[in-house]
């Protein structure tokens, strides 16, 4: 194998001293300057005058010497893909092993090495990047998947609980509230606990829903103001700013009318 390395050396000198000259000789004719080729190909003036002399240990390897023949001679106006074709390469011989461990040293160079340490670090950065976004991604929709599904739960726990207390035997009780003639009567409601309410004024349901623990809400209705709550123990109802009372018992649904005192 050495040998044919060799061999394959000695052909690269001896056809890029030939095809060097050709181009040098046909340059000259058409007083063509290296810098006007240079200029034309963005080749190195002291590259393409490498060719010419057949300098193989000033460029770089083979197949960019491939490369570098075609545009100098299709900046002369010469079939540059056929100077090339003649230009021998590592890639026209066949080698048993992979082709990265037969290149010889000399086109083995510390830029190649560099260029793969940089490709390797890359995509280690890549690879590592990819799998923190991704974590940190499963873990931030498992953590709404979370809380959407405990508003759900809690959602569905109030219903349940509101759904069983209405399904309870309501206790009526009405109340005649005595007031100055002609006022309204209002109603003060605080929360000591979670209750359902439902406000109905003068035939017009005001208001119907949640109420938390401390909340406070007043109405006002010129005739009669109803009161259904589903937890009774936990509403505090005061009448037209008189002590505060119990609406019913704790967890009882409870339904109280207040009346406003008519003119006799």
């Amino acid at each position: 194998m050495k040998e044919n390395l060799f061999h394959v050396q000695q052909e690269q000198v001896e056809k890029l001293k030939e095809i060097g000259s050709r181009l040098r000789q046909f340059r000259l004719e058409q007083s063509i300057s290296l810098e006007e080729v240079a200029a034309k190909t963005r080749i190195q003036a002291r590259l393409l005058n490498a060719i010419e002399e057949g300098k193989i240990e000033i460029l770089p390897e083979s197949v960019y010497i491939k490369g570098f023949i075609k545009q100098f001679g299709d900046a002369l106006g010469l079939n540059g893909a056929e100077l090339a074709r003649d230009f021998p390469t590592w890639q026209t011989i066949q080698f048993i092993r992979p082709t990265w461990l037969s290149l010889p040293a000399t086109q083995l160079r510390p830029i190649h090495l560099y260029l793969l340490y940089v490709l390797l670090v890359i995509g280690a950065v890549n690879g590592l990047s990819y799998f923190v976004n991704k974590s940190a991604m499963e873990v931030s929709n498992a953590q709404s998947s979370r809380q959407q599904r405990d508003k759900l739960n809690e959602k569905g726990y109030q219903a349940q609980i509101n759904t069983q207390q209405l399904l309870q035997p309501i206790n009526v009780s009405e109340v005649s509230q005595p007031s100055k003639s002609d006022n309204p009567v209002r109603v003060g409601v605080t929360l000591k606990s979670q209750s359902w309410i439902r406000i109905v004024a003068d035939g017009k349901t005001e208001f119907e829903g949640v109420l938390q623990q401390g909340d406070q809400r007043t109405w006002e209705a010129k005739q009669q103001l109803t009161v259904l709550a589903g937890n009774a123990g936990a509403v505090l109802v005061a009448v037209n700013d008189e002590k505060a009372k119990k609406l019913g018992a704790a967890g009882q649904l409870q339904r109280v009318t207040f009346e406003a005192n008519r003119k006799s």
